[in-house]
């Protein structure tokens, strides 16, 4: 079949899903769809064609594959039908609770996640019950189909999503070992941020004739997103990390980091500073990682101190802030970072904290992945200051009184604050919220590098004219030593032949 020619979806209700999809996608709110959910749906509706997509995370691609899936899949057949591969535990699990809440009113549906770091036995009874979608991670779902307990002979739908994550994690080999088992007629569909070289590589190899959809610029972040730069010496970092979280009070993001040792010093010194923050890294336990990541997407955490590998595959809504506390060596990986806040057409905000004699990176990025950073000057002791008081001002404005709670406690409280007049009171009441503020940055520095130091270091490096110096300064310096020390050796000979 062929979709209808010309049809505009502005609506869920345009795509003419089942009754049972659609009472389930009203009641999570779903009204309009994104730009990726208006290219993709149409094509799995009227298409046998395999589709490579190319969409930042948090553009609604489960859905966009999902809800058009679920209206093909025959609840009668107990064979797997549909395998999603996706790169983290985490991710598995959150595809398989939209699918759940997709089909809640479709009958006799059963959708297994199968992951690592989870004991095998449970997941091995979910397949016994011979579920129609299985969604996985491709470690664990190469080991179940040399066990013999995944069988993909019959599957309709494979879909690789996040395949940029997954090739980027070593997963190549287990992916082509899954397409190769699996039904030679299938559909696959593959999804990615990025069209890195490996993704491009398989899809060269195993989709033949593939419909591709873009939505923005192959490679490209999000419009939404403002990327921020601000040049620091390397020791003023961790400066700059607290001063972002002062600045801004409602801040919820991950900070970045090159190493585990790194994520550690840098989480410590912020719970230290009384922040609200914690880490992410490859030495914690699963059951650690869990307990981690559950308080920080309940928001009990507000800054996720993580290295690039420990966060792959994190799905968290509504993230403010994106820090880089140090840039990363690929620019597709600072895509993949700042693709993490300004989801679902909310803004967000990306920051790279970097010394001068990385401008160079930042100029690589812009121009590979068409991003334009915005040099900001770090805020000051006295910006800072101004904004947590406006803010405790705001939500002293805002705060509902609960009169009949409070009562019995106010004869106490004017009794004891009798002595203070109104304006006493008010500097008061300023000062117990507000000292600790005033304290720490009453003596605080500019720490932010002169853009001239920056301009004249970049000049002298790429033109090279301090190096040459010095070398040819050291070139003559040497041939003076020489010719001085052979005139010495010449006069002794002399003086022993008289």
């Amino acid at each position: 079949m062929i979709p209808p020619k010309k049809k505009i979806y502005n609506s869920f209700a345009s795509f003419s899903l089942k009754s049972e999809i659609m009472k389930a996608i009203d009641e999570l709110g779903f009204v309009t769809p994104t730009p990726i959910q208006k290219k993709v749906i149409p094509h799995l509706l009227f298409s046998k064609q395999d589709l490579i997509a190319s969409a930042q995370t948090g553009t609604g691609k489960t859905a966009a594959f999902a809800l058009p899936l679920l209206q093909s899949i025959d609840f009668k057949n107990n064979n797997v039908q549909m395998l999603v591969l996706c790169p983290t535990r985490e991710l598995c699990i959150q595809i398989s609770k939209d699918l759940i809440n997709y089909s809640k009113y479709l009958q006799k549906i059963n959708i297994v996640p199968i992951y690592g770091g989870a004991r095998i036995e449970n997941q091995l009874r979910g397949l016994k019950k011979k579920p129609q979608i299985v969604i996985g991670t491709p470690g664990r779902t190469t080991d179940l189909i040399r066990r013999k307990k995944l069988i993909l002979n019959k599957i309709n739908y494979l879909i690789l999503d996040e395949a940029d994550e997954m090739m980027s994690m070593g997963f190549k080999d287990d992916l082509e070992s899954i397409i190769d088992s699996s039904n030679k007629t299938k559909q696959t569909l593959l999804f990615s941020a990025t069209m890195t070289k490996k993704v491009e590589s398989v899809t060269k190899k195993y989709m033949k004739q593939s419909l591709n959809i873009s939505v923005g610029v192959k490679n490209k972040g999000a419009d939404n997103i403002e990327h921020i730069l601000y040049v620091v010496h390397a020791k003023h970092r961790y400066e700059v990390v607290k001063r972002i979280a002062d600045i801004n009070p409602d801040i919820y993001g991950i900070v970045f980091c090159r190493t585990r040792a790194e994520t550690k010093d840098v989480a410590n010194k912020l719970i230290q500073d009384n922040y609200n923050a914690d880490t992410i890294h490859g030495d914690l336990s699963q059951a650690q990682r869990d307990d981690v990541m559950l308080r920080f997407r309940k928001k009990q955490i507000q800054l996720l101190i993580a290295t690039d590998v420990a966060a792959r595959g994190l799905d968290v809504n509504d993230l403010t802030h994106v820090i880089n506390y140090n840039l990363p060596d690929d620019n597709e990986i600072y895509v993949h970072r700042s693709g993490r806040t300004g989801r679902a057409g909310k803004k967000g905000i990306s920051i790279v904290i970097i010394h001068g004699r990385e401008l160079r990176k930042i100029r690589n990025i812009e121009n590979a992945s068409k991003i334009s950073f915005k040099k900001k000057q770090v805020p000051t002791g006295l910006d800072i200051c101004k904004k947590r008081l406006y803010k405790l001002i705001e939500d002293v404005e805002k705060v509902d009184v609960n009169e009949k709670q409070i009562l019995q406690f106010l004869p106490f409280v004017y009794d004891k604050l009798n002595f203070l007049d109104r304006e006493q009171l008010i500097k008061h009441f300023i000062s117990i919220e507000f000292n600790r503020y005033l304290s720490y940055y009453k003596n605080s520095q500019d720490i932010n590098l002169s853009t001239q130091i920056i301009d004249d270091d970049n000049k002298g490096r790429s033109r090279g004219k301090g190096k040459g110096r010095n070398k040819n300064k050291n070139k003559n310096r040497n041939r003076d030593r020489r010719k001085k020390f052979s005139n010495s050796k010449n006069k002794n000979k002399r003086f022993k032949r008289r």
